[in-house]
């Protein structure tokens, strides 16, 4: 009974510590909450400062750059001139020239059977003689007719037939050498020789063909000369002139300089473009303009050297293309990034033309743009030197090629 009274005693003393210590506990954790909730609410949080990238800046440039004139079109000889023969029924003997042989002004291209012109040009040559012979008879008669005329010793028919002899003696000897000049003529074209200096093109005769005459047996190319007959339209066919300079580029990358020698006096009506005629006599640029790089048949692409204007701008790296449009990405004074729209223009080397959008003052992203979006907070580091050196570089090289256009 004592021992049931003493457990009834000490319960109600045990139960009140546990309260007690559950309490305590229940304050300590609801302490600790609040302390992680308050640092996490810090405005110097590391996690909210942190930069999304460390970039270089770069500014737009002023200076000067070509304008140009793109246009595509086709390589052509300057003339091409036909050579065939002027003699009928010839063989022929052989064929002293080749497609793609530089040959000059008067070199022999090939030789016909000339056995058969030799002949008649005897021929010629013995009529000739005869002719004279009956001439100098003629005239002998003649001055006899002459000497005794009014003596009555000839009548005046006689006399008027013997002069009328030597008039005719003398127009067949002029007959026989005209018919002689004739045949040495023929044999001189028995040789077909090159009417100008030039690469011949093209050969459709062959050793033993008998020709006609007119026939054509080569083509050539006058003076190897090229040109290139580029296609622009209406719009732009006034902005060039004859004399501009002109960058023609083969489909195998070489290039070579040429001059407009002439703007076609018409435009096409169906496709209302003009053709513009470039004398491809300048000098080659770059290593891949071999000899031969050009040919007549070949389509390349031009590009007219319009003069210069002034511009703003910036390195190719700087640009990002998304969905079509151009961006550039701009530093704020707080490191944060502005995504600005620009109007590109024209590319020379690795600096682009920005048109529109961006101010000489503005800091720009140099390159890494493309993984930026608007509002990122990022590190500016310094650029290297050798960065900035190139950049002097090619502002010093635009102002240099302005100043002397």
């Amino acid at each position: 009974m004592n021992r049931l009274l003493n457990r009834l005693s000490f319960q109600p003393l045990t139960l009140g510590l546990v309260a007690a210590g559950l309490l305590t506990l229940a304050g300590l954790g609801l302490f600790a909450t609040r302390s992680q909730a308050a640092d996490e609410a810090k405005p110097g949080a590391a996690t909210a400062t942190k930069p999304s990238l460390t970039v270089i800046t770069t500014q737009a440039q002023s200076g000067m750059l070509p304008i140009k004139l793109a246009a595509n079109g086709s390589v052509a000889a300057w003339q091409e001139a036909s050579v065939g023969t002027e003699v009928s029924g010839l063989r022929v003997q052989e064929l002293h020239a080749a497609v793609g042989d530089h040959v000059q002004r008067g070199q022999v291209l090939a030789t016909f059977a000339a056995e058969s012109v030799q002949a008649d040009v005897a021929l010629a040559r013995a009529a000739v003689s005869e002719a004279q012979a009956n001439a100098a008879e003629a005239l002998a008669n003649a001055d006899r007719a002459r000497a005794v005329q009014g003596t009555g010793a000839l009548s005046a028919q006689q006399v008027n037939q013997y002069l009328t002899a030597e008039l005719t003696a003398k127009a067949r000897v002029e007959s026989a050498k005209a018919q002689l000049d004739s045949q040495l003529l023929r044999l001189k074209h028995t040789q077909l020789l090159a009417p100008d200096s030039g690469t011949i093109s093209s050969r459709t005769a062959s050793v033993g063909s008998v020709v006609g005459a007119g026939t054509e047996m080569f083509k050539l190319i006058r003076q190897s000369r090229l040109e290139w007959r580029g296609e622009v339209t209406s719009a732009e066919l006034g902005r060039i002139t004859v004399g501009t300079n002109v960058l023609v580029t083969s489909p195998s990358g070489a290039q070579l300089k040429g001059r407009v020698r002439m703007l076609a006096p018409t435009v096409d009506a169906a496709t209302r473009n003009g053709t513009v005629y470039v004398d491809l006599t300048g000098a080659a640029v770059g290593a891949k303009a071999a000899p031969g790089a050009f040919k007549p048949g070949m389509y390349a692409r031009g590009e007219f050297e319009l003069g210069s204007s002034g511009a703003l701008t910036v390195p190719q790296t700087a640009v990002v293309v998304r969905d079509g449009f151009s961006y550039v990405y701009r530093v704020g004074a707080d490191n944060r990034i502005a995504q600005l729209k620009v109007q590109t223009g024209r590319v020379v080397g690795d600096q682009i033309e920005v048109q529109s959008g961006v101010k000489p003052e503005d800091k720009l992203v140099a390159t890494g743009g493309s993984f930026l979006s608007e509002g990122d907070l990022v590190k500016v580091v310094e650029a290297p030197k050798a960065v900035s050196k190139q950049k002097e570089a090619v502002v010093t090289a635009n102002t240099a090629q302005a100043a002397t256009k």
